[in-house]
């Protein structure tokens, strides 16, 4: 380990909820009602799954690992077991793996980007993720002073980033404070994925949701180990506008706030729990194809606010509804997307999706056969009401709740 460097001065001087940092809409409405017309995501729990064994196996427990102030984003190195987390503030953290299995915090920081980012409210250092061969960290993060989305690059020089190698891959401007999105996740493919919100605002003012031309309210893949026509990256094969027709960075598009999105480490099939405005919380499912999962995909904002018309709008004809949305009833508020559990000390979990609810602040799990929901559950745990952040994946598959509490939990087998 390198010689160790400061310790944070103070905490978060940012108080903000999640409510901020992930964008749950600020209007209020009535609860969700649905006509016949457009039924919710059908549940049935005599369907046949294929996978072994069943959710009412599942026990688990929250056990923590470690406290750190704010952390809001978790990703692992290739190479290493330890676990590296992103705090609002600025800082980059690792969780040093021990030999019984513990975790250790090292007083000294990965990186320290106080200085570039702009932290408060829903901004910050949002997210984070590692080249493939683990020889860079990617940062997400709103600009100091402006707002920008600015993904940046650093060399890691052993377990730390080299401030000096610092080079800005992308900028976003941003208008408004709401909506940043923040998720940075490196693709089945190699290729570097990340979702902007769609600018701010209530009801998508811009109308960027729908406009492949923009860059917000989408998700984007991106080379940045290739840098071509001026830009410090390359446009990678296959992108669904690399000839024309919208902008070429664009992967899919119809999103609100894709606060976290994920690949299914074994099949890489796409999951995206995008925040909603008024009513309606979804989960986007795209499965893996040879094109690669969600490629060119409409999830339908700001026409469609999950399965339902929003204001005046109405379902795109290549509209792809989601497959699990939920309304705002037992205290709900804003959706936090997690991962496809592909670990092996829960029995019984293997192959659900893992997920959770800022507000309630509970882990649930979903479980899809087909594109078809067929079971959706709380695992009867849960952190401080209004503290869920977000959601961690392992090298070895196993899952991390981060919460802004200031502690990170092991989700383990009770």
């Amino acid at each position: 380990m390198p010689a160790p460097r400061a310790r944070f001065a103070a905490a978060l001087t940012a108080a903000a909820a999640l409510v901020g940092v992930v964008g749950c809409g600020t209007d209020t409405g009535p609860q969700l009602e649905r006509g016949a017309e457009d039924p919710a995501p059908a549940i049935d729990d005599n369907a046949p799954v294929a996978r072994d064994g069943s959710l009412d196996e599942v026990a688990v427990k929250l056990v923590p690992i470690a406290t750190l102030p704010y952390p809001v984003a978790m990703a692992t190195r290739p190479g290493s077991d330890d676990l590296w987390v992103a705090q609002q503030a600025g800082a980059v953290r690792q969780l040093v793996t021990q030999d019984d299995g513990t975790y250790q915090v090292p007083d000294g920081f990965v990186l320290d980007a106080r200085a570039d980012v702009d932290a408060g409210g829903e901004r910050g250092l949002l997210g984070l993720a590692f080249s493939a061969d683990g020889e860079e960290l990617y940062v997400y993060y709103t600009a100091k002073g402006t707002g920008t989305l600015t993904v940046a690059e650093y060399a890691m020089d052993g377990d730390v980033a080299d401030p000096g190698s610092k080079r800005i891959v992308i900028e976003i401007a941003h208008p408004r404070p709401n909506h940043n999105g923040g998720q940075l996740q490196l693709g089945p493919d190699g290729m570097l994925y990340l979702g902007p919100g769609d600018g701010g605002g209530a009801g998508d003012p811009d109308r960027n949701g729908q406009n492949t031309d923009t860059l917000l309210g989408k998700l984007l893949r991106i080379d940045p180990t290739a840098p071509a026509d001026g830009k410090a990256y390359g446009i990678p094969a296959g992108n669904p506008f690399a000839d024309g027709g919208g902008a070429p960075e664009v992967w899919s598009y119809g999103l609100r706030n894709p606060w976290r999105f994920s690949f299914d480490a074994d099949t890489g099939d796409l999951w995206i729990g995008d925040v909603g405005q008024n009513l309606i919380e979804e989960i986007d499912f795209a499965p893996a194809t040879p094109e690669g999962a969600g490629r060119g995909l409409n999830f339908g904002w700001s026409l469609m606010e999950g399965t339902s018309p929003f204001e005046d709008g109405s379902a795109p004809d290549d509209h792809t509804p989601p497959i699990f949305d939920y309304g705002r009833d037992g205290g709900r508020c804003t959706v936090v997307g997690g991962y496809v559990y592909r670990g092996s000390a829960i029995d019984g979990l293997q192959g659900a999706y893992v997920w959770g609810d800022f507000c309630t602040s509970d882990v649930r799990v979903l479980l899809q056969e087909g594109g078809r929901v067929v079971d959706e559950r709380s695992l009867g745990v849960s952190v401080t009401a209004n503290t869920l952040a977000s959601f961690g994946q392992g090298p070895d598959g196993e899952l991390y709740v981060l919460s802004l509490d200031d502690t990170i939990y092991a989700l383990v087998p009770a």
